[in-house]
């Protein structure tokens, strides 16, 4: 089974979240819905900018948390190597 480490954002170079799940379509589906109150919800961080793939969840909770400890600067500079838009890629990722 597929794990992802994703990153939503508000806007481009607006509020980011990195979250991890097993079934990025659903989680992602949450949080623009606001299904759960939180963080994403308050601070409106709804549109997908950036994911990838795990072949477990042991390698992407580390991702995960080694992407959180990364600085700002890092995250853009990741979401706009693969995205330089910042389109929201939920579209794609629900295909």
């Amino acid at each position: 089974m597929a794990y992802y480490v994703y990153i939503l954002a508000s806007r481009k170079n607006g509020t980011l979240y990195i979250g991890v799940t097993g079934d990025v379509v659903r989680r992602v589906y949450e949080h623009k819905e606001g299904h759960a109150d939180g963080f994403t919800k308050r601070h409106g961080v709804k549109s997908l900018v950036y994911v990838e793939t795990h072949d477990g969840p042991e390698q992407a909770i580390q991702r995960e948390k080694t992407l959180k400890h990364w600085v700002r600067d890092w995250k853009i500079a990741l979401i706009e190597r693969e995205n330089p838009n910042w389109d929201d890629l939920y579209e794609q990722v629900c295909r």
